[in-house]
């Protein structure tokens, strides 16, 4: 009998994030999610998080912890979040510093802890914003790095990383993701605000996959 893998998932509350989630669920995963509150500008994604973790009976922590030091329009009060597409080949001020590099150290003592052998994270790098830490390269010698700066073995699998944003909208459908809950907009209005580049990049998978968005019912 194969033995169930044990899986953290870095829950965001996004489409992305929960569409991993499902994945691994349909792989037979035993998971884990963590979800975090590193100062966002409103508490929308996290609330939508615990309640995906919920829906899905999936146990979930919250991990609450703070970047005094700033650097993104994400965290930082006097910066606005900017409108529209980020720029080809350019870094948007919604890049928060060394995120992903921070969350997937806190995944990776948590898997040690633990006895977990995966971390998954929702990482995407063909309709991205750019940030350096969601592309091929990082995981890969993220991975490099988990080899020797553990005692266990552990690897970060992006199982969207190549995939279109359509691709995920169809991936997500399939498994049958509550995508009516999940929230992308990088403010925290009653509703998306339909302009930010996280929305922007939604619209456009939902549009090429021919789909409506249920979180704008």
């Amino acid at each position: 009998m194969a033995r169930i893998k044990k899986a953290v998932v870095l829950l965001s509350g996004g489409l992305d994030s929960t569409t991993v989630l499902y994945w691994a669920k349909s792989k037979k995963r035993k998971v884990h999610a963590l979800i975090f509150s590193y100062g966002q500008k409103h508490s929308k994604e996290v609330k939508k998080a615990i309640k995906i973790a919920k829906v899905s009976h999936t146990p979930y922590t919250v991990m609450r912890i703070h970047l005094p030091w700033g650097g993104s329009s994400l965290i930082e009060k006097n910066k606005k979040i900017p409108k529209g597409r980020t720029k080809r080949d350019s870094i948007p001020t919604t890049y928060v510093p060394a995120r992903n590099t921070i969350f997937l150290s806190y995944a990776f003592s948590f898997c040690e802890a633990k006895n977990f052998s995966e971390i998954l994270i929702g990482a995407n790098a063909r309709d991205f914003s750019g940030y350096p830490d969601c592309r091929p390269f990082f995981y890969k010698n993220f991975n490099k790095l988990l080899k020797v700066a553990g005692v266990k073995k552990i690897k970060v699998k992006a199982p969207l990383l190549k995939k279109t944003k359509s691709q995920i909208v169809k991936l997500a459908l399939k498994l049958k993701a509550p995508l009516h809950l999940t929230w992308s907009c990088y403010r925290g209005g009653k509703k998306p605000c339909g302009r930010c580049d996280a929305c922007l990049l939604r619209a456009k998978g939902f549009r090429e996959a021919g789909i409506s968005d249920p979180a704008l019912k």
